[in-house]
């Protein structure tokens, strides 16, 4: 292989990665928006409401997200001064894992129970975040199983997750909060 194909293939892999993302997020955002709303949900015991549950959901998912930013620093050597301990890789891939388990009652419900609406800005805003989330989740998951890729990869396709996420609690959890306290 020429050294011309060797740095073709991971450009052609990240471009895939994206644009398969990309569909997702398409594909996501047209559901929601053909698909008719059925308002339903399960509540779970012990919280007021759905959209409290929600809100606690996606809050664990984004502290969780924190710690991956936190974890994958101190892996790449980012934070000066810092190791990081032997069990950060198992403890960030775990992290994730959960994350994900948390954030995905709350993209069901709103896809299944509200659609993608766009009534006023922020409700608009959550529903392109959520569904650039789930794309850039995709194209992030389809790079993990990649080698060979450049040591940048990763590390950004993580950021753009976690802005995504972050974007989703702004226009949602933090909002709900704002309005209604730390209800449970």
């Amino acid at each position: 292989m020429s050294a011309e194909q060797r740095t073709a293939a991971p450009s052609v892999v990240i471009l895939g990665a994206v644009l398969i993302g990309a569909a997702v997020a398409v594909a996501l955002g047209a559901y929601g928006t053909l698909h008719d709303p059925r308002f339903f949900s399960v509540n779970v015991a012990g919280f007021s409401s759905p959209t409290s549950v929600k809100s606690w959901l996606a809050t664990l998912a984004t502290v969780l997200a924190v710690f991956q930013l936190g974890s994958a620093a101190a892996m790449y050597g980012r934070i000066p001064g810092c190791t990081a301990p032997s069990w950060f890789g198992a403890a960030h891939a775990w992290s994730g894992r959960l994350a994900v388990l948390a954030a995905t009652p709350v993209a069901v419900h709103c896809l299944y129970a509200l659609g993608f609406q766009h009534g006023e800005p922020r409700v608009l805003a959550h529903s392109l975040f959520g569904c650039f989330f789930y794309g850039a989740f995709v194209a992030k998951m389809l790079l993990l199983t990649r080698k060979g890729l450049p040591g940048w990869v990763i590390p950004v396709a993580g950021g753009v997750l976690f802005a995504g996420l972050v974007g989703v609690w702004l226009t949602s959890a933090l909002w709900f909060f704002q309005n209604n306290g730390l209800v449970l």
